[in-house]
């Protein structure tokens, strides 16, 4: 019975003895990484764990973008002769925006590639289009311009034909092309608010000012580049135009007047909208809602 006492003891005792020793080893090398650590160079001061916010924050700083108001359905409009009038405002809708101004510090969305495209369509197949079209054609025919088309039906196809491919280059190069190229945004900004004089000042401008797709001003390059190069063009398939420098900067004129008076018409059709109860497009203002209705 001693000799299994003696053993067992023997026994743990060895086994203590392995363990202390395994613990010594555990600590002394603890010690000696620390002590290379603490002769080591320090590591660099790691990245804040708020800076991924910080930057989203001055990421986020100017706001989000604010879509316009959505184009006036005609079924929208309950007043008299609401396909006739509906018919008639919506091009000038369509290219009508202004920032909101219960938003400040908001811009407006950018137009994108596609939807200059879409602008472009949707301006040159406008039934107005085809209308203005047949209306000028019918005014050349009567005044007898362009001889060599003749007269009669075949006279009158012609002119109507010259007529819509001229609105519809102008349009490709005003609505498309050219702001493409210099990312320019084909819309006009109306002011809105403000006394009559500085608002027609504002609508005539824009003949020579436009904005940039991120909202900055420039000079309205696709305006007067685009116009030349539309009366450029009709000069090859309108044989009886006069050439020449001073014919040419006359058409371009009258065309860019002809621009700014549909932009004055573009800034107060709000008010002519509202005292014929026609339909347009409005500024749409935040609804304010209390939420403490009992304290009123």
């Amino acid at each position: 019975m001693y000799a299994k006492m003696i053993g067992f003891a023997v026994g743990h005792g060895t086994r203590f003895r392995t363990l202390a020793k395994t613990s010594l080893l555990v600590v002394l090398a603890g010690l000696a990484g620390g002590a290379v650590r603490a002769q080591a160079p320090p590591a660099p001061p790691q990245q804040p764990p708020d800076a991924p916010l910080q930057e989203e924050a001055t990421k986020n700083a100017a706001g989000p973008c604010v879509e316009p108001p959505p184009m006036v359905r005609l079924e929208d409009y309950n007043g008299p002769l609401k396909k006739v009038v509906g018919t008639f405002a919506r091009p000038l809708e369509r290219k009508s925006v202004h920032p909101p101004h219960y938003k400040p510090g908001a811009k407006l969305c950018t137009l994108k590639l596609k939807d200059k495209f879409v602008l472009f369509v949707q301006d040159s197949f406008d039934p107005v289009t085809f209308l203005a079209s047949g209306f000028n054609a019918g005014l050349d025919q009567a005044a007898d311009s362009d001889p060599s088309y003749g007269q009669g039906a075949e006279g009158y196809g012609r002119r109507f034909g010259a007529e819509f491919a001229g609105q519809a280059s102008s349009r490709f190069f005003k609505d498309f092309a050219y702001p493409w190229i210099f990312s320019e945004d084909p819309r006009y900004y109306r002011l809105a608010h403000g006394s009559a004089r500085k608002r027609l000042l504002h609508a005539l401008e824009h003949a020579v000012v436009a904005h940039r797709d991120n909202g900055t001003r420039m000079f309205n390059i696709s305006e007067w580049l685009g116009t030349t190069s539309a009366v450029v063009l009709s000069n090859t398939y309108q044989p009886d135009n006069e050439r020449g420098f001073a014919n040419t900067a006359q058409r371009v004129g009258y065309s860019i007047l002809q621009d700014a008076g549909f932009d004055v018409l573009r800034e107060f059709w709000p008010e002519i909208s509202r005292t014929f109860k026609l339909p347009f497009r409005g500024e749409s203002e935040p609804v304010n809602h209390d939420p403490n209705p009992a304290t009123k």
